[in-house]
């Protein structure tokens, strides 16, 4: 009887649907592969997941480690102070970041796009790409609005030092060019031209 109760219980092995495989995540195979994709307002929430993944990249042993990152980025803009917490964290990084900007890279979109590995930094043909001054709004007493001047131009100020490091162009030329009162819409070849963008590609 035992022999007979095996053979059953095999037969019924037999019968049984394979295992599902593991339900993948969206964006669980980008990450893994060392691709991160920014489509939303840079805020500290948004950039959080960035700076760490960044970060996690980093701390990983050598042997695990990748030898270059890639961020791809269709965004609108976003908060500044943000959008600098993660370029100095990919400036720090010791590990090459890409970026690639597909969609729209604007305001602080484009300063990110900026701040990748110089020869690295590609655009899609059809990518809407703006640039323009710092903007804000504000309220309050006089000695607040005094004090949100004075951020008002050290931000403008860290905007410029950022253009000159990553185009190579001068602060006339940026601030004639890419940086002028008004809005300023670029095609992706004349990003390439004022040294925003490296390359302009159709596969990445």
């Amino acid at each position: 009887m035992k022999d007979i109760d095996k053979m059953k219980d095999i037969d019924m092995d037999k019968n049984k649907e394979p295992p599902a495989p593991p339900k993948i995540q969206i964006g669980e195979l980008m990450w893994e592969s060392g691709y991160y994709y920014m489509a939303e307002n840079f805020t500290a929430e948004t950039t959080k997941p960035i700076i760490t993944w960044i970060i996690e990249n980093n701390l990983m042993s050598d042997q695990r480690r990748r030898k270059e990152l890639t961020l791809i980025i269709n965004s609108p803009g976003g908060e500044v102070h943000s959008a600098f917490a993660l370029i100095d964290t990919m400036k720090g990084s010791a590990i090459p970041i890409r970026t690639i900007g597909i969609g729209m890279i604007a305001s602080c979109g484009i300063l990110t796009f900026m701040a990748g590995k110089k020869g690295r930094r590609i655009l899609t043909p059809n990518t809407s790409i703006l640039s323009h001054q710092y903007s804000w709004g504000s309220t309050g007493k006089e000695h607040e609005l005094f004090a949100r001047v004075r951020e008002f131009e050290l931000s403008t100020e860290r905007m410029l030092t950022h253009y000159k490091k990553c185009t190579g162009l001068g602060e006339k030329k940026i601030r004639e060019i890419l940086l002028p009162p008004e809005d300023v819409w670029l095609s992706a070849e004349e990003a390439v031209k004022y040294g925003i963008a490296d390359k302009i590609v159709l596969t990445y």
